[in-house]
């Protein structure tokens, strides 16, 4: 198995810039479905889970071209597409269920299989499912898979979301484009990466009212076309580098990415102690000596991300005091926090509430990521323990991180990845 080994004590200094993000080209990359022809898309991070899009584009019968050194994915879609998305694909990545609503708008069916992808608690899809319902579509839970059926094409509808669900939002907001007439969408996510997706669509000549806001309204077209479109900043890898820089007492520079798309993040950062500049796409983060423990509650966009929240845990860990992290969205992260403990990190969890006592100095061991910012932000935390960190399941960490070693490595950092024997299958095979 491979694990990423860190050695502690670095202090990161230098420049990092940041590709385009993985919470939107993999929606960007479904959207292409929309439209016959080649479209293309730039800013493409070299990550595993756009690699595992990639083969389901081509087994839904597209051509797919992907230049990972310029980080741009050229996509050829068929006049008919295929509509069934096998679970093979679909349970490494739960990104892929955004197939769903495209090839309903599209092709009149779909069949997508029950997604998998990290594993940080329950995401039901039923608002997928009932959105799709009100735009016309019969979808139903078949061995393992959502099968939509809408033979007469869907017509649009008023829908409101329970919950501002990013994945709901972009499923029936890229269905809608193609609905007979108009579709009013309420409470939908706000998230930079649905602004992308809706200029995105718009450019193919999709109609698309209030973007940015917390109600959409869509006009449907009898038909779509394909474009170029740029990926927008990855601000979750970008405030990883951040807090990354904050808590070494560093000095990186993070270009690449929207500052204003991480104003809630850099406003704790500072409560934290770190000097942040910004400019119009990067942001100067300069750690202090030693940080201060921060109170933050994890909310949908503009609320701070619950993609960042085990990097608040790590931050607190060795901060000045105490700090207290409120989970509202996924209950299942407090995973990352067994693993912290083995790092001596000192913890309470109780409910959606994680208090967090700070100690001068984390101290070495091995580790294990469960999810994708898990991993990052245990390798990040071996930067601030005494001696070796070995952090496994890197696998998690390549589905979200473009080559997260090498550029510790660029910032200083005294960190590889290694090939070590499974211990399991040792024993097993003695």
């Amino acid at each position: 198995m491979e694990l990423v080994r860190v050695t502690g004590g670095a202090s990161l200094s230098g420049s990092v810039r940041v590709r385009g993000a993985k919470n939107s080209v993999l929606k960007l990359m479904a959207a292409t479905l929309l439209a016959e022809g080649r479209s293309t898309i730039s800013n493409v991070p070299d990550i595993v889970d756009v690699r595992i899009m990639n083969e389901l584009l081509r087994r839904l019968g597209c051509s797919v071209t992907h230049d990972r050194e310029q980080g741009v994915v050229a996509i050829d879609v068929p006049r008919s597409p295929g509509v069934r998305a096998d679970y093979e694909l679909v349970r490494a990545m739960r990104a892929s269920i955004c197939v769903l609503g495209p090839l309903t708008a599209r092709c009149g069916s779909a069949e997508v299989a029950l997604p998998g992808g990290d594993a940080i608690g329950s995401r039901g899809l039923d608002l997928h499912q009932s959105g799709l319902e009100m735009l016309g579509a019969t979808v139903r839970l078949s061995h393992g898979y959502f099968v939509a059926s809408a033979p007469d094409g869907l017509t649009g509808a008023d829908i409101r979301l329970d919950f501002p669900s990013v994945g709901a939002t972009e499923n029936l907001v890229m269905a809608a484009t193609l609905a007979s007439g108009t579709t009013v969408i309420d409470n939908v996510a706000r998230e930079p990466e649905i602004v992308n997706i809706c200029e995105m669509l718009v450019a193919m000549g999709a109609r698309i009212d209030g973007i940015g806001t917390s109600r959409l309204t869509v006009e449907g077209a009898a038909s779509l076309h394909p474009v170029d479109h740029e990926v927008v900043g990855d601000r979750i890898v970008a405030g990883s580098w951040a807090f990354a820089a904050t808590m070494t007492g560093g000095d990186v520079r993070i270009d690449g990415v929207n500052p204003s798309h991480l104003d809630v993040v850099i406003e704790k950062l500072e409560l934290a102690g770190a000097t942040v500049e910004t400019a119009e796409a990067s942001l100067r983060v300069r750690g202090p000596k030693r940080p201060v423990g921060i109170r933050v509650s994890t909310l949908p966009y503009p609320g701070f991300p619950t993609d960042l929240q085990p990097f608040v845990i790590a931050l607190n860990s060795i901060a000045e005091g105490s700090g207290m992290l409120t989970e509202n969205l996924f209950e299942a992260r407090w995973r990352f926090v067994r693993e912290l403990a083995r790092l001596g990190a000192k913890v309470r969890v109780d409910g959606h509430h994680a208090l967090i006592s700070g100690v001068t100095k984390l101290s070495g061991a091995p580790v294990e990521a469960s999810d994708i910012r898990a991993g990052a932000a245990l390798v990040i935390a071996g930067l601030v323990a005494e001696g070796v960190t070995e952090v496994s399941g890197v696998d998690h960490i390549d589905r979200g991180y473009e080559h997260l070693v090498e550029q510790l490595l660029n910032l200083g950092a005294t960190v590889e990845r290694v090939e070590v024997p499974d211990p399991v299958d040792v024993v097993l095979h003695e």
